[in-house]
């Protein structure tokens, strides 16, 4: 499928956002589906890596991907980018972190790279805190947004948060051979911000969304890489116009790449500096935010003449 001058690209953060809990509400699948029935574009643009999207949330139908933050792209089948940390800085942020006894998850498209051991102390380290956030939901533990991100109350058919993070792991005694692009860090015994600075120019850090954790927690990336970057690979190899661009998302790792497109829009309640590069703000999951973005934008018209501008 090619961009046509009346149809929009939009890219969709999953957490959050697309979806909740684990799951995407039927408004949301029915308004892509729609969408791309009428000629527009609909991408996934998330945090999450590859290895941790499931097959229910791509069930929808996308025109392609963006995963690990801006660091693997893929339209329609073909991965136009999938970028790396290189090698030997690679293998020195995980000694960095073994000998400062950091807990961490490598992501990879492919799978999820943790030591021996890291699940058990991840289960005590994150356990508690989903089992706080389920009983002020009044559930129980809830599904989580990725490695570094939030979880709320479990309802029926939503996975466990622990096995949505555990699930996808690799483990073994050292990696630091391993391929990977970004780094989710759970329970450091200092501020990962001292970690990182000390390890250069060419990593970047963020904090995790899962905030009782601390600045002891955090994502580390490819310094550089951020979904906008991913965006611009698809506009590039499509021919995308820039005010045709619509993001939407939530979360600190949203904010290049609702300041990059044409329309960004936050969702209600959503990190305030996402709020803050907003053009409009739309409702969260359960109030089918994306679906009336959608309606709003004039993406769901079969008559392209209506679309907004």
């Amino acid at each position: 499928m090619t961009s046509t001058p009346a149809a929009r690209a939009i890219f969709l953060d999953i957490d959050g956002t697309y979806a909740d809990h684990g799951l995407a509400p039927e408004a949301h699948v029915d308004a892509v589906q729609t969408a791309r029935k009428l000629g527009h574009l609909v991408f996934v643009c998330t945090g999450r890596p590859l290895s941790m999207v499931p097959d229910h949330i791509l069930a929808a139908g996308f025109d392609g991907t963006i995963t690990g933050a801006g660091a693997r792209v893929e339209l329609g089948g073909e991965v136009l980018k999938d970028t790396r940390f290189e090698q030997d800085l690679a293998a020195r942020i995980v000694e960095v972190l073994d000998a400062h006894d950091v807990a961490y998850i490598l992501e990879a498209p492919e799978a999820l790279y943790g030591r021996e051991g890291v699940d058990q102390r991840l289960r005590r380290v994150l356990g508690p805190i989903f089992e706080k956030r389920a009983a002020a939901e009044g559930g129980s533990p809830a599904a989580g947004n990725g490695a570094g991100h939030h979880a709320a109350g479990q309802h029926a058919g939503q996975p466990d948060p622990l096995e949505d993070i555990l699930g996808p792991v690799q483990y073994g005694g050292d990696l630091r051979r391993a391929s990977y692009a970004k780094i989710s860090c759970f329970d450091a015994p200092l501020p990962l911000r001292e970690l990182t600075d000390a390890l250069g120019p060419g990593v970047g850090l963020i904090p995790s969304s899962l905030s009782a954790l601390g600045d002891g927690a955090g994502e580390i990336f490819m310094a550089g890489t951020h979904k906008a970057v991913g965006i611009q690979v698809i506009e590039e190899r499509l021919g995308l116009d820039r005010a045709d661009i619509v993001a939407i998302g939530d979360s600190s790792n949203d904010i290049e790449m609702l300041e990059y497109a044409g329309t960004g829009i936050a969702v209600e309640g959503g990190h305030p500096a996402v709020l803050a590069v907003a053009d409009r703000v739309t409702a969260g999951p359960a109030g089918n935010g994306v679906a009336l973005a959608f309606a709003e934008l004039g993406l769901l018209a079969p008559d392209a003449s209506t679309l907004s501008t």
